[in-house]
């Protein structure tokens, strides 16, 4: 009579899970970024909050009257996003330095600035310095050109074992964009981040949000992330841009996107707890 084989016998003769090693594809980035009149528009600057210093009871001593130092210069829209774009390079660079980048604008239309892909920084550098505002706000947007040339680098991309991602970056509050693109296999992923005012009775930018969705699930290959933001603050501009350093490959569907976490929220989320457990806070170690 045959005996049951003993858990160490058994352990061994299962086959075991290897998951081999692998490298995901270097990126191809191309951005394109807004230069409609729009984009000049100054953003907002985050309050200072006082500081917090220890309580002391002793009468402070007269202070000289010091001077006043003059209003801080504001922050334009294209200065944050070139500060962006400049962050969103040395970052992914860090991370692998197979990475290249190519850049272009949109004012009616699609025009290259740099259009061949490179990880040289300092060419990075001079390309995103040399995007500057027009005076003319443009009617329309059409992106029928960034699509085309999406699609063709998307192949050579293809063919060198690389991936084509195109980075939109656009301001316009009331125009939506269009295009005449046809339905074709996808070969590029496409990210969005959208800056515009505060919805008013002269602008509607929740259709142009709308224009954007549409555009992004028509011709995106893998997740493509949409991000739009009303806040006027540069720092909400480089949050986004820095959750859009992950890979295609690698991402999480975006409704499922629960980063960056405000930890503001989250320590008074704890705090709170704390509290109704009848503990006080300052007793925590």
């Amino acid at each position: 009579m045959a005996t049951d084989p003993t858990p160490q016998a058994a352990a061994a003769a299962a086959p075991r899970y290897a998951l081999p090693p692998g490298r995901l594809p270097a990126e191809d980035i191309l951005f394109c970024v807004d230069v409609d009149l729009e984009v000049s528009a100054e953003m907002k600057s985050a309050a200072s909050a006082p500081s917090s210093g220890s309580a002391s009871t002793a009468s402070p001593p007269p202070q000289q009257p010091q001077p006043q130092p003059g209003p801080r210069p504001g922050v334009r829209r294209m200065d944050a996003v070139r500060q962006a774009l400049l962050l969103f390079v040395h970052s992914k660079l860090t991370m692998c330095p197979d990475h290249r980048f190519a850049f272009a604008s949109i004012g009616e239309t699609v025009s290259m600035v740099k259009k061949d892909f490179s990880n040289d920084v300092g060419s990075a550098m001079e390309a995103i310095q040399s995007l500057s505002a027009s005076e003319t706000r443009y009617a329309t947007a059409d992106l029928t050109q960034l699509f085309k040339i999406a699609y063709h680098e998307g192949k050579i991309a293809e063919s060198q074992g690389r991936l084509l991602r195109v980075v939109l970056i656009y301001c316009r509050s009331s125009t939506k964009p269009h295009h005449q693109w046809p339905v074709k296999p996808k070969n590029f992923t496409l990210d969005i981040i959208y800056l515009h005012d505060k919805p008013t009775a002269d602008n509607c930018p929740q259709k142009v949000y709308d224009a954007l969705v549409d555009a992004l699930e028509h011709v995106s290959q893998y997740e493509g992330y949409i991000f739009e933001t009303g806040q006027g603050l540069a720092r909400v501009l480089f949050r986004l841009m820095c959750v859009l350093l992950s890979h295609p490959l690698q991402r999480t569907i975006q409704d499922d996107l629960d980063i960056p976490k405000q930890v503001v929220k989250k320590t008074l989320a704890i705090e709170a707890a704390q509290n109704e457990d009848g503990t006080p806070v300052s007793s925590q170690q």
